[in-house]
């Protein structure tokens, strides 16, 4: 996943900034919005360690069953959460990407993905829906008022449903070409 090292600044940059407007959202006072926003801090920082250039920071062998580990546990609650709210299907989608990566970055000598070996069928299927999510994400990129604005008022910054949507559409953006980097 290590590829070129500026892709891979630019991928830290928006991955840590995503993550840290998701915090920002975890302490909405609308419902909806702190659902989701813990495990999509979550995403956007454990991305964002996945994609410090190797020239920088290899990490050390155990790093990769960590990250494993604990994306296989979010996993699983995402798995429980999508029981009560669909969304967290995707959420399960992302953190199965993540334990994936993480197995193949382990799995590889020198830590760096699938390397010349082609791109396997998992890779290529986890593309295909991210690259959808992408394109479907981006084409529902409007402006929506939120409860604050309806009712004239000022809303504010972890309430603003369409930059939750907007960091959504930048985590799928960046699943998708960390997926091309294996």
């Amino acid at each position: 996943m290590h590829g070129p090292a500026s892709p891979g600044w630019l991928l830290v940059a928006l991955c840590a900034a995503t993550g840290a407007y998701c915090l920002l959202r975890m302490r909405s006072s609308v419902e909806e919005q702190r659902r989701s926003a813990g495990t999509e801090a979550l995403m956007g920082f454990g991305m964002a360690a996945m994609a410090v250039p190797a020239t920088v920071f290899s990490p050390p062998p155990w790093a990769w069953p960590a990250y494993a580990a604990v994306f296989g546990g979010a996993a699983l609650r995402a798995l429980w959460a999508a029981r009560a709210d669909a969304h967290h299907l995707h959420h399960l989608v992302g953190d199965a990407a993540m334990v994936y990566m993480a197995v193949a970055m382990a799995a590889s000598p020198g830590g760096h993905g699938h390397g010349a070996s082609g791109v396997p069928l998992l890779t290529g299927a986890l593309l295909l829906y991210f690259t959808g999510y992408v394109l479907r994400s981006g084409a529902r990129l409007l402006p929506v008022p939120g409860p604050a604005a309806a009712a004239g008022g000022t809303v504010a910054w972890g309430d603003r449903p369409e930059l939750a949507r907007a960091c959504r559409l930048s985590m799928g953006i960046a699943m998708v070409a960390m997926l091309l980097m294996m």
